[in-house]
């Protein structure tokens, strides 16, 4: 468990906790406390679940206990990618809960980006919202081929080309100056956010709705209808854990979640005429198609804000401040920015950061509740979890209330449970083979221009 952080720490958190009024927390919890529902984790899972329970029924109590502040943890650290994303794959999808199912849910998370965006407006949450869409670039033919199918796939899945797009390389550099491009494709269904913005906005609606927000308040217990805390114990009907990847520090959930660092980084705000070259007019969210994830976005006050994965996973599920810095990636990530965008070669770079995300054994994330204990979870998003988190909450809120008119409970994700994660050293060994396996494939595309079978068996392997 890592230890409560002073304010004055909060800053240098992220770009984004860099860029928004310092954070002054709010109380922690006095006494013992009794409510309907008690959220653990402050961050878009629990404050989306808060949001949408006290909007369907403002009578509800709602208390989130937060061992920080809310937006410490990913919901303040992340890419700022409010994309429609999701893990598994609409053929994983569909045999959970078969092919009607896997479409619809993939309609809904399309709808959540906009309704991330609408909410936002109307609670006065300026998160700097700007849906411009996500451009994915193919800069050697392994990635063509893989962009090709996959636009592919989703039009035999029924959605055409205003949902998926392929590009040709004229294409491409219409949008972003992406060097070598070869093609890719787009999508509209992605915005480009200010995260920390998002997440504090969301805290302050839920509780001007009448949520209690308790920060620095550890859960050191979390079970059926209990949430003890060093200053006293939450008892409520419904629990709620929505500490994504930090659940492996609840005690009992080591093996639930892998907690996997994603580092950033970002550039100094770039003049005019380097965004001439660049393009990005519409904060069109932006990455190439390899196999270790990597994910950029222009900001609202003109940088490159550029992230992706390569860290280690580390011994036990640990997390700790230690880990949201590693040299040799922000040097990787910095050097892969400059090859994407060469007129890059020489910016300053003014942040380097980064955070942990959740992955469950199967790569798919779920959403459950039981009656019977009272317990509800939502996450393992790997990655994907801005609007991912906000269908999580309002699926979580109908399941607690027993009122489903839109029949979330019945979504491919819902109800179901991801198999723990092997005991260690077989994680350890495990995960960071894949780190590795992931990236000496796209080297290996990258020298050869053919797809890394080990790659291919290995995605085959997770059903996607």
């Amino acid at each position: 468990m890592i230890p409560v952080m002073p304010p004055s720490g909060y800053r240098g958190l992220s770009l984004w906790h860099d860029t928004i009024d310092p954070i002054e927390p709010r109380a922690a919890l006095g006494a013992d406390l009794d409510v309907d529902v008690a959220v653990v984790g402050a961050g878009y899972t629990g404050l989306w679940t808060a949001y949408h329970l006290v909007t369907a029924d403002p009578t509800i109590r709602v208390a989130v206990v937060e061992k920080e502040v809310a937006g410490f943890g990913g919901s303040g650290r992340n890419g700022g990618w409010c994309s429609a994303l999701f893990p598994a794959s609409l053929t994983r999808m569909a045999a959970e809960r078969g092919r009607a199912a896997a479409v619809r849910m993939q309609h809904r998370l399309h709808d959540t980006v906009a309704e991330v965006g609408r909410v936002a407006a109307a609670e006065g949450i300026d998160c700097h919202f700007d849906q411009g869409g996500y451009l994915a670039v193919a800069r050697n033919p392994a990635q063509l081929d893989r962009v090709r199918a996959e636009v592919a796939e989703h039009h035999a899945w029924g959605f055409g080309d205003e949902d998926h797009r392929l590009l040709d390389a004229h294409e491409v550099t219409q949008m972003a100056g992406v060097s070598q491009a070869l093609g890719g494709s787009w999508t509209p269904h992605c915005a480009a956010i200010h995260p920390a913005r998002l997440v504090r906005g969301l805290a302050d609606a839920v509780e001007r709705r009448g949520v209690t927000v308790l920060e620095q308040t550890p859960a050191v217990e979390v079970g059926s209808r209990r949430v003890v805390t060093p200053h006293g114990t939450v008892r409520a009907e419904h629990v709620v854990l929505a500490t994504e990847g930090y659940t492996p520090t609840v005690p009992g959930r080591r093996r639930a979640l892998a907690p996997i660092y994603s580092l950033m980084t970002a550039t100094e705000p770039l003049p005019e005429s380097t965004w001439a070259q660049i393009g990005l007019e519409r904060r069109t969210t932006f990455a190439d198609n390899r196999h270790l994830t990597i994910y950029g976005q222009r900001t609202r006050d003109g940088r490159i804000a550029f992230g992706g994965r390569g860290a280690p996973y580390h011994y036990g599920s640990r997390v700790a401040p230690r880990y949201d810095r590693d040299e040799r990636v922000h040097a990787s990530l910095r050097r892969i920015l400059v090859e994407l965008f060469p007129v890059l070669d020489g910016v300053t770079f003014t942040h380097a950061w980064g955070g942990n995300l959740g992955v469950p054994r199967d790569w798919f994330p779920s959403v459950h509740h039981d009656r019977h204990t009272g317990l509800g979870f939502a996450g393992g998003y790997v990655g994907d979890g801005v609007a991912t988190s906000a269908l999580a909450g309002r699926t979580l809120a109908a399941m607690i209330r027993d009122d489903d008119p839109d029949e979330l409970a019945a979504l491919p994700w819902a109800g179901r449970t991801s198999r723990p994660w092997e005991p260690e050293p077989l994680r350890w060994l495990g995960v960071n083979a894949v780190t590795a396996l992931m990236g000496s494939a796209d080297r290996s595309e990258r020298r050869t221009g053919r797809p890394s079978r080990a790659a291919s068996a290995f995605w085959s392997a997770l059903g996607q």
